[in-house]
């Protein structure tokens, strides 16, 4: 449009400048004419118009020339067309533009043979307007040259009159090929622009990809619509801030991404970051982002243009390619293993070269070890049992014939000898012209198999004699639950028949003889059962009473189960026990229960079973919770609601024995006392017994209420001392009896002291003084002082009230001794010998030895109160007895053992004796029973009676 402006202008000077050489030719003539008609004028005038005439020719000469030039530059000719004589005027250009040389007298005809065909229609009826109408010309068209070379063309014209009044057109025709084609090479660009966009928006949806600018000064980024789409968003024009993207971003990714890119800005690397976004549904995509920063002249990054990827699905089609490269791995590796579990292997027999390809499980079925590459046919065929050689070789010839698949059964033989059975099957692959060329299959080792068919075969034989062992059958009912039938399909297995005592060879019985058989009163429940059983398809397990044909009764329990496949009901299987010993078992049991229950609630005694460890509570019986003063049925019953219930002070101790005899695996057996809910204190005694074949710290057990014990065993303490201090007073008694046996007793020490210390004088004052024989009477008056100390030191503790002293290993023979000597004096007065058998083997025991001696003291003096008229023999025996406690008999040949009342002896306040207090015996039983023992008396054979009593031995009697 520049191009023509310029033409216009220039051609506007150039017809303004021809305008004025038009004048000046005029002007030029008149000049001449008047010079001619006016020679008077001068000379001067003439020069003058002369030289301005030239002036003008030389300015119109560059005109052109400028003008000529600038046409040739731009491609823009002008023209002049006086429409009346259709005379034209071309500018040089004009001729180059159409083709035409300068001799060529331009002509409209000329013009028109040089239009393009298909737009001379216009082109005529636009110039006819214009000649009619006068109106200014604006067109483009086309002219074809004669050597095919199209030009585009572009004319504008300006309607004027001439002189004489005559239309007439000044105008200019520009060669507008190039513009046209930059034109059309525009539009092209355009086109394939728009294209281009439309492909790259096709391909970024198709691959879910979009590009993203970020201006980094102003901090806002343009999206592309896909990339609006990928982010879960509805595409929109203009940027968006950079802090709604980090929004969008992951929370666990937000980092990651910004420190990338703030890495790609700083470094001018490639940012590349693999990330989540949340879009606003809440979906999570994965997204690959590429970016790359832009700088300016000073180096500074000013935006980031970039892709972001949605590769959501290509990470789930990664992991299930992965997944499926795992799968087909495992399903490798598991054919393989299914191949060696089920001890199948393939193979592959090449026809034409004779040889087999072996897997490695068909390489160990052979008993071989797994080899690449195919062996020879002859090498197989040695590993054949040569009985089963031809045959099979035979049943792969006819296959191979016949073109069907090969199916034997046959023997292999190890190397090392043993023989297996396979089963081979093998299919035919043919070329094809139909000629086999290889065959491939499996064969596998049923030698397992075959022997588990023979097993099979003894196993259902001896299922069946266990059925009938056990009175087990089995049964099946195959309309039972599908459609209602007199006979339901029932199927009963020989065990069933036997149970009902029926005849096998009569077949099952239909369901009204089957209900015939059940007990009457058990018949309407059973019936119920059935119904139940075929409308909901639900199983059962009932127990039931039937009666035998020979009027047997026989408790029988039938349990059913539903079988399906694939979701669909078959029928029902099942079994039928004969279970009437367990049954009648069962009942007394239960009764057997009851009275344990009856027992433990007269006993106070409950049983338990717990984990100690884990405080678990496995069985705590109603008795045991009822101690605690628990009511189970109100809640439950944990470990902690009976450990709680303990009295803190004796806490701290139990746990300790507890734990003690749970590190060491040993029973225990505690006491302690519980505060019950009702407040009341009660003594608990538990008893926990561990077996080792038991879970470490699993204990089973019993818990006693030992409260009524407890408050005996106070009172009988009290009685105790009571006793203790009647036997004092009953020893001081004896002391009148035994002074005159004291008097005597200490009188001989002394009077053996005195002699010897007259002696002594009198070896001292011999000259020289006998010092051996006065040393010698010193010794016998030390002796015979220590002697006298020693029965009243006897006397002393015998009657000495205190403290009770502690229990201490005794020897029997020592204490059988000293009140041998105490009380041998007052028996040799009554002329009564006292005799001592003592058994060799009799071990030390624990004992009380001032109680113990006042057992002998009571005893013996009783003896010697029998026999004390007449004389006689008291006998001493000490030895074990069966149970290995130490026993003790006193015997005397006295009057005996009274003849009524004989076993009241030992009550307290009882006695035989004018001057008796009757608490002799009763202190001896007390002491005896205190010591974990006993005592009893017997009538012997002649005259007298013996008094026996036990101690145990090496055990600490009770308290």
């Amino acid at each position: 449009m520049v191009h023509f402006l310029i033409i216009l202008a220039l051609s506007i000077g150039l017809v303004a400048a021809l305008g004025g050489w038009s004048r000046d030719r005029r002007l030029l003539a008149e000049s001449r004419k008047r010079s001619q008609n006016r020679d008077a004028e001068g000379t001067s005038a003439l020069e003058k118009a002369n030289e301005d005439l030239k002036a003008s020719q030389a300015d119109l000469q560059r005109r052109w020339q400028y003008l000529s030039e600038a046409q040739r530059l731009s491609h823009s000719g002008t023209f002049g067309w006086k429409v009346r004589s259709g005379e034209l005027v071309w500018s040089d250009e004009t001729y180059r533009i159409l083709g035409l040389t300068r001799e060529t007298n331009p002509t409209l005809d000329l013009v028109f043979d040089r239009v393009h065909p298909d737009d001379l229609d216009r082109v005529r009826l636009l110039s006819d307007r214009a000649a009619q109408n006068g109106i200014d010309l604006d067109l483009e068209h086309r002219i074809l040259l004669p050597d095919g070379v199209i030009k585009y063309v572009h004319a504008v014209a300006h309607a004027g009159r001439d002189s004489s009044g005559n239309l007439e057109y000044m105008g200019v025709v520009t060669d507008i090929t190039e513009r046209k084609r930059a034109e059309e090479e525009r539009q092209a660009l355009s086109r394939n622009l728009q294209e281009s966009k439309a492909r790259l928006e096709e391909a970024q949806l198709v691959a879910h990809m979009g590009h993203y600018y970020w201006d980094l000064i102003a901090n806002r980024v343009t999206w592309s619509d896909e990339l609006y789409r990928i982010y879960g968003l509805t595409p929109q024009e203009g940027p968006i801030d950079m802090a709604m993207v980090s929004e969008m971003i992951h929370p666990d990714d937000r980092e990651h991404v910004f420190r990338a890119a703030e890495e790609s800005v700083r470094s001018g690397v490639h940012s590349e970051a693999e990330h989540r976004v949340v879009r606003p549904d809440g979906e999570v995509r994965t997204v690959q982002g590429l970016g790359t920063v832009k700088r300016d002249a000073s180096g500074r990054a000013y935006e980031m243009f970039g892709t972001v990827q949605d590769i959501t699905e290509r990470k789930r089609a990664e992991e299930e390619r992965q997944l499926l490269s795992r799968d087909l791995q495992e399903s490798k590796a598991s054919l393989e293993e299914a191949q060696r579990i089920a001890h199948v292997g393939s193979w592959v027999w090449d026809l034409e070269k004779n040889h087999v390809t072996y897997s490695d499980e068909y390489y160990r079925i052979f008993g071989l070890t797994p080899t690449k590459g195919p062996i020879d046919i002859a090498t197989v065929r040695e590993m054949i049992h040569p009985e089963d050689r031809e045959y099979v070789f035979r049943i792969a010839e006819e296959a191979i014939r016949a073109g069907e698949r090969a199916d034997c059964e046959h023997r292999i033989v190890r190397p090392d000898g043993e023989i297996r059975i396979v089963h081979s099957l093998g299919d035919l692959k043919k070329d094809a012209s139909g000629r086999p060329y290889q065959m491939f299959g499996v064969s596998q080792d049923i030698t397992d198999r075959k022997r588990a068919e023979e097993a099979l075969r003894r196993s259902q034989f001896y299922l069946s004699e266990g059925e009938r062992l056990a009175h087990m059958g089995s049964w099946a009912a195959k309309d039972l639950g599908i459609r209602w039938t007199d006979d339901l399909g029932i199927y009963w297995s020989d065990e069933v028949y036997n149970i009902f005592g029926l005849d096998p060879q009569n077949g099952p019985p239909n369901l009204e003889r089957y209900l015939g058989a059940v007990h009457p009163d058990d018949r309407a429940s059973m019936e119920e059962t059935i119904r139940v059983m075929h409308e909901q398809r639900r199983g059962c397990d009932v127990t039931t009473r039937i009666v035998r044909p020979d009027g047997e009764v026989r408790y029988v329990r039938c349990v059913g189960v539903p079988v399906s496949e694939d979701g669909v009901f078959k029928a029902f299987h099942g079994t039928t026990i004969d279970v009437t010993e367990n049954e009648l078992l069962t009942q007394q049991l239960r009764r057997e229960q009851a009275y344990l229950a009856e027992a433990q609630s007269l006993t106070h005694a409950g049983s338990w079973a717990s984990n100690l460890v884990t405080r678990q509570v496995f069985h705590s019986s109603e008795e045991n919770n009822r101690l605690y003063g628990f009511d189970v049925s109100q809640h439950p019953n944990p470990f902690e609601l009976h450990y709680n219930s303990i009295l803190a002070e004796d806490e701290p101790a139990l746990t300790t024995k507890l734990e003690t005899a749970i590190r060491s695996g040993a029973d225990f057996d505690v006491e302690y006392r519980i505060r019950r809910s009702d407040g009341a204190i009660r003594f608990l005694r538990g008893i926990g017994h561990h077996n080792p074949a038991q879970e470490f710290g699993e204990y089973f057990g019993i818990t006693m209420d030992i409260t009524d014990r407890k408050r005996a065993e106070e009172e009988r303490e009290r009685l105790r001392q009571l006793e203790a201090d009647l036997a004092h007073i009953n020893r001081v008694n004896m002391l009148g009896e035994l002074a005159a046996a004291l008097a005597h007793e200490i009188k001989q020490p002394i009077a053996a002291s005195i002699t010897s210390a007259n002696a002594l004088l009198r070896w001292l004052a011999h000259d020289p003084p006998d010092l051996e024989r006065a040393r010698a009477a010193a010794t016998r008056i030390e002796r015979d002082g220590n002697r006298a100390a020693d029965v009243i030191n006897r006397l002393r503790s015998f009657y000495k009230k205190g403290p009770l002293p502690e229990r201490e290993m005794l020897d029997i023979k020592d204490i059988i001794q000293e009140m041998t000597v105490l009380l041998g004096d007052d028996a040799l007065r009554h002329s009564i010998a006292i005799r001592s058998e003592f058994h060799e083997d009799v071990p030390e025991f624990l004992a009380d030895r001032v109680q113990l001696q006042q057992v002998f003291m009571n005893l013996m003096l009783n003896a010697i109160e029998a026999m004390k008229d007449a004389g006689g023999e008291m006998t001493i025996r000490s030895g074990l007895n069966e149970e290995g406690q130490l026993l003790i008999s006193i015997s005397d040949t006295g009057v005996g053992l009274p003849v009524e009342n004989s076993e009241r002896i030992f009550d307290a306040f009882h006695t035989t004796k004018p001057q008796g207090t009757g608490m002799g015996l009763a202190i001896t039983r007390s002491i005896l029973e205190s010591h974990g023992g006993r005592i009893w008396a017997t009538a012997n054979h002649g005259a007298g009676a013996t008094f026996h009593f036990t101690i145990p031995v090496e055990a600490e009697a009770r308290a």
